[in-house]
């Protein structure tokens, strides 16, 4: 059975570009014979975990001895990851939601939390004032970037700000290094945002924040849902997380990746997450072939070098399936299409990582290539060919071979910064050649089986006479199914021209639709689209949800929006398996709410948790046990019997986040005030 793993305080702090650490993030997946003492021994500590995955840092010599412990099924570096309002509101019917419409009360987000993990947020924003403009809702942030520091408990990396007046000193994060900002500022207003006596209200806005702007990695991420969910506990309210952001080789893009295993365990644990499907639905991004012993071609489109001071060139990311081997080649041509070069033929039956180059006369084509002759989460062979080329009279060209079975070939364009995310065609320059297409362009964490994840159309408009416009699919949502052929996306909801908040501290100039004047300073808002901006609509949706009902599992959240998601002519009769382009229809706030207040929580018996939670005297549980408890150091720090009518007692304890073993087997959660 299941050693629990706990959250411990040491961690070294991490490199990013942002200062050279003693590690690089990882993430382990164990199993019951690892011992956290282990890694103590070889010099470092868990950062964050959940079941059985664990965020650490490690140097090389490190990972090659945990490669070999027989305790450790899986060692993964973390990979990057990246990233009218007014007419929002009346599309999703909320503002029926507003005034109560066949409901016992309005709902306005009030005693949830939603958090934003993003990048580029302004905490001194009105948005994010109560709906007074006295106080603001941010309950916290956590910086990953800034190193002053103090960091959250239980990490070692970061600044965290806990109080009204530590946020406001603050001002903003740290983020405008990656492009990004105003992103978080944005979404978190469409998702929540008060309006600031504008018409430009986000959709809960009542709520309370928890802001993390976090390194561009996977460990870093599940350190902030880490970080959110303690917070959440602690003030004992639900909590849903929005995720705009995402990439095409963070992880396996069929739900096995450990970053959507470990986002499939908190949601088990009562969180509820909701993510962008991506913005790459207009671009044939993606090829699917089933080989029969021959061989593809097709040209590499390149996103114009020149246009991105982070740009770097493309990655070609490449799946087959398990026991299928393949091969691939990066091919070089001239402007009249003729090979002029060409890399070695790479094959999936070997673990291969490398850089590499080609020359051509006096110019110089880069290569770095990844193959993996078995992913250890799908069993999948995988390959990742990342070209550069800065000549313009130079093409790319790929060439792949398999002998049977489905592979599936994603274009996308790769940064400096590693966060680059939109994709870039494959073209049939000559006959025979094969041309890319749309689907399966979904990313992760949108491929997550538990997400809610969230395609985009834009918003209805009721003219004077009565006729509505609008409605319609944005060509950039993009299209499921899933790597495994799982359907997503799950529901639409508005992301073309959607006007929220923007970053006062922001470096890039926005076309401003408003402005208000609050303590002396002009804050702005503006119109941006993707389905950045159709998550967090949801989100906000979502509050509603567990204000109706604030003991919903994030799995009848997900099962209450399917249900009551709408059809009209846009989207047509969509089917009983739901749709690629817009999963089982658009969001319908008012009815998603009402169900909700309709549904009725079971009561039980068996229940593996302790109550009450939180705690303050002592604790009881539904079945008799023997318990240890935990502080986040990994301290014993009380034990004893605990049943139904045997209290254990927990007066003694001071307030915080604590750990609970129950006979070895059953690791809950305990917040003690």
């Amino acid at each position: 059975m299941m050693r629990v793993l706990l959250f411990v305080a040491t961690l070294l702090f991490f490199s990013n570009g942002f200062g050279q650490g003693t590690g690089t993030s990882y993430l382990i997946e164990v199993d019951s014979s690892f011992c956290k003492n282990d890694l103590r021994l070889m010099g470092t500590n868990i950062r964050s975990s959940v079941g059985n995955i664990v965020t650490v840092n490690l140097t090389s010599n490190q990972v090659k001895e945990l490669t070999l412990h027989p305790g450790v099924l899986n060692v993964q570096r973390a990979r990057s990851v990246q990233p009218a309002l007014d007419r929002v509101v009346t599309d999703m019917r909320v503002d029926s939601v507003y005034s109560a419409t066949n409901l016992q009360q309005a709902y306005t987000g009030k005693d949830v939390i939603i958090g934003v993990t993003d990048w580029g947020f302004d905490y001194t924003h009105p948005m994010f004032y109560d709906t007074a403009l006295q106080h603001t809702r941010i309950l916290a942030a956590w910086d990953q970037y800034k190193r002053s520091g103090p960091a959250p408990n239980g990490f070692t990396y970061g600044t965290e700000y806990k109080s009204e007046t530590e946020l406001l000193n603050a001002g903003s994060d740290t983020a405008n290094v990656y492009d990004y900002g105003t992103h978080g500022t944005h979404v978190a207003g469409i998702a929540g945002g008060s309006g600031a006596g504008t018409a430009f209200k986000g959709v809960a806005y009542e709520a309370n924040f928890l802001f993390v702007t976090f390194l561009i990695d996977e460990a870093a991420v599940l350190d902030a849902f880490a970080w959110m969910k303690q917070k959440a506990e602690a003030a004992g309210k639900p909590l849903v997380i929005n995720m705009s952001w995402g990439l095409y080789h963070m992880g396996t893009l069929d739900g096995s990746s450990l970053l959507s295993k470990a986002i499939d365990l908190y949601s088990e644990q009562g969180v509820v997450f909701v993510t962008s499907a991506g913005n790459n639905g207009d671009e044939n991004m993606h090829i699917r072939h089933n080989f029969n012993q021959d061989t593809i071609h097709s040209g590499i489109g390149f996103f114009p070098f020149g246009a991105h001071k982070h740009m770097w060139g493309q990655s070609i990311s490449i799946w087959g399936e398990p026991n299928n081997a393949f091969m691939a080649q990066i091919q070089v041509l001239n402007d009249l299409n003729q090979r002029v070069s060409q890399s070695p033929l790479y094959a999936t039956n070997l673990d291969i990582e490398k850089d590499s180059f080609l020359l051509i006369g006096n110019d110089t084509v880069f290569l770095r290539i990844q193959v993996e002759k078995a992913n250890p989460n799908n069993n999948r062979p995988h390959m990742r060919l990342r070209v550069k080329n800065t000549h313009s009279t130079l093409k790319i060209a790929l060439k792949a071979f398999a002998e049977d079975g489905t592979v599936h070939f994603w274009n996308v364009t790769e940064l400096t910064t590693d966060v680059g995310n939109w994709g870039m065609p494959f073209e049939d320059w000559l006959p025979g050649w094969l041309e890319g297409n749309a689907n399966y362009t979904l990313g992760e964490p949108s491929s997550t089986r538990s997400v809610i994840t969230v395609a985009a159309h834009s918003s209805e408009v009721r003219l004077q006479n009565g006729n509505v416009v609008g409605g319609f699919r944005a060509g950039f949502s993009s299209i499921g199914p899933t790597l495994d052929g799982r359907l997503k996306p799950d529901v639409s909801a508005p992301g073309r021209n959607v006007a929220s908040s923007v970053s006062s501290f922001a470096s890039e100039a926005v076309s401003a639709v408003a402005n208000v004047e609050f303590k002396g300073k002009t804050y702005e808002y503006a119109r941006f689209s993707g389905t950045s901006m159709s998550s967090p609509a949801v989100a906000g949706v979502v509050a509603l949800m567990l204000q109706a009902q604030p003991k919903l599992t994030a799995k009848q959240v997900k099962n209450l929006l399917i249900k009551s998601a709408r059809q009209d002519e846009n989207t047509g009769e969509i089917p009983n398996e739901g749709s690629t382009l817009w999963g089982w229809g658009k969001v319908n706030a008012i009815e998603a709410v009402r169900l909700a207040e309709a549904f009725e929580i079971p009561v039980d018996t068996t229940s593996d948790l302790v109550f009450p939670n939180p705690a303050t005297n002592s604790i009881y549980h539904a079945q008799t046990n023997e318990a240890m408890v935990y502080n986040t150091l990994g301290k014993l720090v009380a034990k004893g019997p605990i049943g139904r009518n045997e209290a254990l007692s927990v007066a003694h304890l001071e307030p915080g986040m604590y750990f609970i073993d129950l006979s070895g087997s059953i690791q809950v959660f305990l917040v003690v005030r």
